[in-house]
């Protein structure tokens, strides 16, 4: 690992001038490539304290072991040397895209003779005309078998057409009217050329303005009463429709956009782009990257416009770009996006309209592509493997952790505080050992103190039951431990009160469903307080044999007991993708529990604190008198009048509803009187 401050270099030696720099390991690999505005501001970022660098520039610049630039005339040539420096260079800590497929073009070549219209993958060659990308190659030979009907372009092989133009016969198409058979002479070279031209314009938007001609050509041939031609012209345009169908009409007919979107994590990527030409979506393809370099999403916009169009030339790169966020200069990437086109491209961010509509789609795409994304790499068996055994390694455990328990806090604004379990065995979730905790030693938002109360709640149960079961040798209790009702007392179990675990639902044999087994890691979602609380808890419990970790949100470190400085996984890790997995599954199911908690409490009536009082009953109460409060002002034999309700209820109702506080009554603050509220859409 090198100092920084070893390359450091000289000051007044970097430029103050629009440049691109690159870093270099020992071996003088390239292994991050960046540009800048102002290389003197820029570098000076690079060689600060290490304290406060983000983790991933941090083992950046100690991998490095020297750096040097180039001094360019505009931000624009910047950006271009950028560029063409990653593709060159290829830099490990520098965001690359890679495609999750290789796409399927339509492809026209223009560059030959007799232009040939066919599928194509790979990169693009010079004098062919693209269409595209597309989902499957399936999609292309679809609207191209429907094409050929009006446009009979040439489709066949090299070999195929040399082969008919020797024996004077055309292929099938020929015979059958889908190739106009240029190998025998049909049709002379430029009248194939002009309907290789009409193929690309149909595909390239403009629709209406064919389709228009065509049936005007079909009108004309049925009045002069050439009624098979008409017919013939008619099956075209019928053909024709059929193909746009293929791509949904989504913008205005004159609209070229592409739309840009961004689904991230922190430790992953997933960009999905849109192409509509012509206001169709004519293409859609995607990108998934690990973040090696500490980048936001103007960042990661940038990098993906720079993949998508740092080889494109004119129609290639449309009049229009629509991003989730503008990059750091949007005006130079602007200008390159235009010089690549040869004329003015818009950049920006959609704001409403069809287009913002169109972008929350592509949004929605990007989302389900990270998650199958991640869903196909949790899902290797080796790649599970490798992620327990470098965890094992990080934290220094003698095992892979194969059964994880992670624990999760939430609350809102200190009200409805709950917290969750979540199980991963040999790297899979097991829903089915899931958790939910109400917090109920104390009220209040104290996360430490509700992390210590959870584990505590969890493992005192798991050591009861290991002495209920005989797998656990009982020893003398000390004299603060008192028997728990129903569960015997657990040496080292400090005396409180009934557990609130002991209503666990049992399985036949009388074990409980959860709470058995203990785990090989235990991790909380925090760093060294939430750690340190869990510690303590596992120790005055006695239990000594179950690591510890917590994974910190902000900068993904993971952090140990009594550890001053975190643990750093590196950032394409499989150990830190799984724990981050592990602690985001705990969130997501601890903020479903507190949700769910808190729109219950908000719809809650007095009426819930009737015994034997279901719902029919009392939705029967509140339609019959109108609202709560008309019941509470009602008798108990006016209330014995609803169908359903006896006395005994009746009687339980008034009750619950006369110990019920009444609420501050309203003021109008203009008159100072007092505002009589009729609640009557207070229904449980």
């Amino acid at each position: 690992m090198a100092d920084p401050s070893s390359y450091r270099p000289k000051p007044g030696q970097i430029p103050d001038s629009p440049g691109v720099y690159r870093f270099r390991d020992e071996h003088r690999r390239v292994i991050y490539v960046g540009k800048a505005k102002s290389l003197r501001q820029r570098l000076a970022n690079y060689f600060q304290d290490l304290a406060g660098l983000h983790p991933r520039t941090r083992t950046m610049v100690t991998t490095a072991a020297s750096v040097e630039w180039t001094v360019v005339a505009t931000e624009v040539e910047a950006l271009q040397l950028e560029y063409s420096w990653i593709k060159e260079y290829d830099p490990r800590f520098n965001v690359k895209y890679r495609d999750d497929k290789s796409y399927p073009y339509l492809a026209v070549t223009l560059n030959e003779q007799f232009p040939r219209v066919q599928v194509m993958r790979g990169a693009k060659k010079k004098g062919v005309r693209y269409f595209g990308p597309y989902g499957h190659a399936w999609a292309i030979r679809e609207t191209v078998d429907l094409m050929l009907r009006v446009f009979p372009v040439r489709t066949c092989s090299a070999g195929v057409f040399k082969n008919a133009a020797r024996t004077g016969r055309p292929c099938l198409l020929g015979y059958i009217g889908k190739c106009s058979a240029p190998c025998v002479g049909r049709i002379t070279p430029e009248e194939h050329r002009e309907l290789a031209d009409d193929f690309c314009d149909f595909m390239a938007g403009r629709t209406g303005t064919y389709i228009r001609r065509l049936e005007k050509d079909m009108m004309a041939a049925a009045e002069e009463m050439e009624y098979e031609r008409a017919a013939r012209l008619r099956d075209d345009v019928e053909a024709l429709k059929r193909a746009m169908e293929k791509s949904a009409v989504v913008l205005a007919d004159a609209t070229d956009a592409d739309l840009i979107a961004v689904a991230e994590d922190e430790l992953e990527a997933a960009v999905q782009i849109f192409h509509v030409r012509g206001g169709r979506v004519r293409g859609q393809r995607g990108w998934v990257t690990d973040k090696v370099e500490a980048v936001d999403t103007a960042g990661l916009v940038e990098h993906a416009l720079q993949q998508l169009y740092g080889e494109e030339t004119g129609d290639s790169v449309p009049k229009e770009v629509l991003v989730p966020a503008l990059p750091e200069d949007p005006e130079s990437v602007s200008q390159w996006l235009a010089g690549r086109r040869g004329s003015q491209v818009s950049l920006r961010i959609p704001q409403r309209g069809d287009k913002k509509d169109l972008m929350v789609t592509v949004q929605r795409n990007a989302q389900q592509a990270l998650g199958l994304h991640k869903t196909k790499r949790a899902s290797d068996l080796t790649t599970r493997s490798r992620a327990l055994e470098e965890i094992s390694e990080a934290l220094g455990l003698d095992t892979a952790p194969l059964r994880i328990e992670c624990f999760d806090i939430s609350h809102l604004q200190g009200d409805d505080v709950v917290a969750s379990m979540v199980v991963f065995e040999d790297g899979l979730v097991r829903k089915s050992e899931y958790r939910r905790f109400q917090i109920k030693g104390f009220e209040g938002q104290d996360d430490v103190r509700s992390m210590h109360e959870v584990i505590g709640r969890r493992f005192r149960r798991y050591l009861q039951e290991k002495e209920r079961t005989g797998e656990w040798e009982e020893a003398p209790a000390p004299a603060d431990t008192v028997a728990d009702p129903g569960a015997g007392a657990v040496p080292g179990v400090p005396a409180r009160d009934a557990d609130p675990f002991d209503n666990e639902p049992r399985e036949d044999d009388g074990r409980p469903k959860r709470f058995a087994y203990p785990p090989q890691l235990v991790v909380v979602d925090g760093g060294q307080p939430q750690v340190a609380a869990a510690k303590r808890a596992l120790d005055e419990l006695g239990i000594d044999d179950i690591a510890v970790c917590g994974l910190a949100k902000r900068l993904e470190e993971v952090w140990l007991p009594d550890d001053d400085d975190p643990v750093v996984l590196p950032r394409s890790s499989e150990g830190l993708y799984l724990l981050q997995r592990v602690r985001d599954e705990a969130h997501r199911f601890a903020i479903t529990y507190q949700r769910a908690k808190r729109a219950k409490r908000i719809r809650s009536s007095p009426l819930d604190a009737v015994v034997g009082l279901g719902e029919t009953r009392k939705q029967a109460l509140i339609k019959h008198f109108g609202s709560v409060k008309k019941l509470k002002q009602a008798t108990i034999d006016e209330i014995c009048e609803v169908p359903g309700i006896g006395r005994r209820t009746a009687e339980s109702v008034a009750v619950a509803l006369a110990s019920t506080t009444p609420a501050a009554p309203a003021v109008n603050t203009a008159t100072g009187e007092i505002i009589e509220e009729d609640d009557g859409g207070s229904a449980p």
